[in-house]
């Protein structure tokens, strides 16, 4: 019997996709019905969506993040990030995932 991957080994195989601009590796660690609320309200919902709201960063190649920091606790992983290239100025963001069943059904960012 296989076990579940770790939650912060999903969440660090999708910032691997991500600063690779691999939108296929990066969309296939969500799980199908992905929930993610961004600060503003914006909720993404849906593994399809979130590769349609990501394509366009993913084709410019505008997609790095780095994590600063990392608390885990059971299910969930939050980050501390900066992401580039997608503001005139670096972002930081918090950022908490529960992953379930090997995939991030759970996302939110804070800041």
């Amino acid at each position: 019997m296989n076990a579940a991957p770790l939650p912060a080994d999903v969440v660090e195989r999708q910032l691997a996709a991500y600063n690779n601009h691999d939108l296929d590796s990066f969309a296939s660690t969500y799980a199908e019905d992905v929930r993610i609320t961004y600060p503003d309200g914006n909720v993404l919902q849906g593994r399809q969506a979130v590769r349609e709201a990501y394509a366009g960063q993913f084709t410019e190649g505008r997609c790095h993040a780095e994590v600063t920091g990392r608390l885990t606790e059971g299910e969930w992983v939050v980050d501390h990030e900066t992401a580039h290239s997608i503001a005139p100025e670096p972002i930081r963001v918090l950022v908490a995932y529960r992953v379930r069943n090997g995939h991030i059904d759970r996302a939110v960012f804070l800041g």
